[in-house]
């Protein structure tokens, strides 16, 4: 039973050093992808997309897709936000802003 176990805990930290978030358990962060030279508007446009053990890749979290889903013709600047646990669950959230 110990070596199962032992087993079992040396495959998580495998895992868990070779994700994506090289090694941290959790990651819940937002920063720029880019910025241009027009005005900040009042639109606000979101996509996603989720990743679930590095297999499955699902959703659209383009720009252009969360550009469109608010009706912004001009971006002013773009975030994103990923939500990581040990890297096996990870969605990718885009946040576009402009007018």
């Amino acid at each position: 039973m110990k070596k199962v176990f032992y087993s079992v805990a040396v495959a998580l930290v495998g895992v868990t050093m070779l994700s994506s978030c090289m090694g941290a358990a959790f990651v819940d962060a937002t920063g720029p992808v880019a910025a241009t030279s027009n005005p900040v508007g009042k639109k606000v446009g979101h996509a996603s997309s989720t990743n679930v053990l590095g297999i499955v890749h699902t959703g659209d979290g383009g720009i252009d897709k969360a550009a469109k889903e608010a009706g912004i013709k001009k971006i002013s600047h773009v975030d994103q936000n990923q939500f990581s646990i040990l890297g096996l669950f990870t969605t990718y959230k885009t946040t576009v802003y402009g007018e």
